[in-house]
């Protein structure tokens, strides 16, 4: 049986596999715009995750990383300025920033033990006491967490769904399927 800081790890690599895939194929207009009401967009979600595992896999465990976020030097984050990506960061850029705080938050990982004392800056004082294995968990859920809203981003986008979606059945059944859960809502249209 695996050990239980394997396979959270296995589980966060997961899921950052599928935020990058997300953004396959996809030209500069796609990658960022928003595409709801709050102005979600793809590369955005990457963005926010470079930085909460460069607290929750670094700065928590007083392992700093070897860059600083300008969107946390100049406090914008607070603003939500790690939600999108200005038209000065390529994506190129957010996704090598992505790459260095896996490589970061996987050492962090692998030379601590789940136990191992944390404390996150920005939590109230009475609750930023914490450990690894919380903050491995809470970053394993935030990603996923994404990882989920960047699958229907990319749908909204072009149509690509989920990556097991052909060991279903083709876009016929797809588009029976949809049909079923329509005509399933149409009973209910007011």
């Amino acid at each position: 049986m695996a050990d239980l800081k394997s396979e959270l790890h296995a589980k966060l690599r997961d899921s950052r596999a599928v935020m990058v895939a997300k953004l396959d194929g996809l030209d500069e207009y796609d990658a960022r715009r928003p595409l709801v009401a709050s102005g979600t967009n793809l590369l955005g979600l990457v963005k926010h995750l470079i930085g909460c595992e460069q607290v929750y896999l670094g700065t928590a465990f007083d392992r700093p990383t070897p860059f600083v976020l300008p969107w946390f030097e100049d406090g914008s984050v607070w603003d939500g300025a790690d939600m999108w990506a200005k038209a000065d960061e390529s994506r190129e850029y957010i996704l090598d920033l992505y790459g260095q705080m896996w490589a970061h938050g996987d050492a962090t990982i692998e030379a601590l033990d789940l136990d191992a004392p944390g404390s996150v800056p920005h939590w109230p004082e009475e609750r930023r006491a914490t450990t690894l294995g919380v903050l491995l968990i809470r970053m394993v859920a935030e990603t996923a967490q994404h990882a989920g809203h960047a699958d229907i981003c990319r749908e909204l986008i072009d149509g690509q769904g989920p990556p097991d979606a052909e060991s279903y059945g083709d876009a016929a059944y797809w588009t029976s399927y949809v049909g079923e859960i329509q005509a399933a809502a149409e009973t209910f249209r007011i």
